[in-house]
């Protein structure tokens, strides 16, 4: 009786930890991936409205890929150049920020319980020939 009822008290903690460390793991994966892959889209649209379109979209393709909810991101894009993000030899930057809840979290969108904050760049350079 005690060895199956301090079993269950002692497992289910350490269960949850590991799910919950699961989770950020996937989620750094996540962002990491998605910030590479907006990069790389936006430098080969030939406008920026459309590098933008792009990007977001790989974003989203990324986060789903992984189990991760859109709406827990943001994705920022900066040029180095400041006006024009598609002239040839410009860096374009896109960082993409993930919140990741607490697996199992019983209040939802009362009270949201985050399990971290993650965010993950990528640059890439706009090339002379597309």
């Amino acid at each position: 009786m005690e060895f199956t009822f301090l079993g269950l008290l002692l497992m289910v903690p350490v269960v949850y930890f590991i799910i919950t460390v699961g989770q950020l793991q996937g989620g750094s994966f996540a962002v990491v991936g998605a910030a590479d892959q907006a990069a790389k889209v936006f430098v080969a649209q030939p406008d920026a409205p459309s590098g933008r379109a792009a990007a977001e979209q790989a974003t989203m393709v990324a986060l789903a890929d992984y189990g991760h909810p859109v709406g827990n991101a943001s994705v920022e894009i900066h040029c180095d150049s400041g006006g024009d993000c598609t002239a040839a030899g410009s860096a374009v930057t896109v960082t993409v920020r993930l919140t990741v809840p607490l697996p199992f979290a019983p209040f939802g969108e009362a009270m949201p319980l985050n399990a971290g904050q993650l965010s993950a760049s990528a640059t890439q350079v706009v090339g002379r020939f597309r």
